[in-house]
């Protein structure tokens, strides 16, 4: 419904959990968010741009968000995974980057994202398993067709393999096939030659942040 609000950041709380009061034409939206985030926050009566959620329930009707539209979409990706609610999601991304978390859900590691308060081994092996399945597999039923979007890299050894997997994993992330090829070309240039899909994602999503 909203994809982001812009306005003035009117108030920052932590009495029960990271909130944020954004006013916006004299409406004032109250923003769950994290506490990584309120880090990041200016002065209160300064201008904000918040990237939102919102989540409908029977009895409630709450906004999450987030300063880059890069940790809000993978907070959307996690309320798919079963089990997961909106504070679990929260914890996670304010433990983790996104680019982080998602580094650690390729790579299969779940005792890294156990860290997490309140996320025991088994619902770290819960969101590793589904959600790599759901972003690596993203590709089967995308609308983009990623075959179409190769890029070449062959002074650095990293095979199409590598780079269709991170082409999937930005485009279920919400990211145009164009903002993905440009984010992944841009990635290549930097990194070292490593066949790693893991250092191009971390390099893409870094760079997609700063956009």
């Amino acid at each position: 419904m909203y994809d982001y609000i812009k306005g003035t950041l009117v108030s920052k709380q932590t009495a029960q959990g990271a909130m944020i009061v954004v006013e916006c034409n004299n409406i004032g939206y109250s923003i769950n968010t994290t506490h990584r985030s309120l880090n990041l926050l200016g002065e209160e009566n300064s201008g904000i741009k918040v990237y939102t959620t919102l989540i409908h329930r029977e009895d409630a009707m709450t906004l999450c968000g987030f300063l880059n539209k890069e940790d809000r979409d993978i907070f959307n990706i996690l309320l798919r995974v079963s089990g997961v609610g909106m504070k679990v999601a929260l914890v996670l991304l304010d433990e983790f980057s996104g680019y982080d978390l998602i580094s650690a859900v390729i790579k299969g590691d779940y005792k890294e994202l156990s860290r997490a308060k309140g996320v025991g081994p088994k619902m770290a092996q819960k969101i590793v398993l589904e959600l790599k399945d759901k972003l690596i597999n993203w590709q089967k039923t995308a609308s983009v067709d990623v075959s179409d979007m190769q890029i070449n890299a062959p002074d650095k050894n990293i095979s199409s393999e590598c780079i269709s997997e991170v082409q999937a994993v930005l485009i279920s992330l919400g990211y145009s096939a164009e903002e993905t090829k440009k984010a992944i070309k841009s990635a290549i240039a930097f990194i070292e030659k490593t066949d790693s899909s893991e250092e191009i994602l971390k390099e893409a999503l870094r760079l997609l942040a700063q956009a």
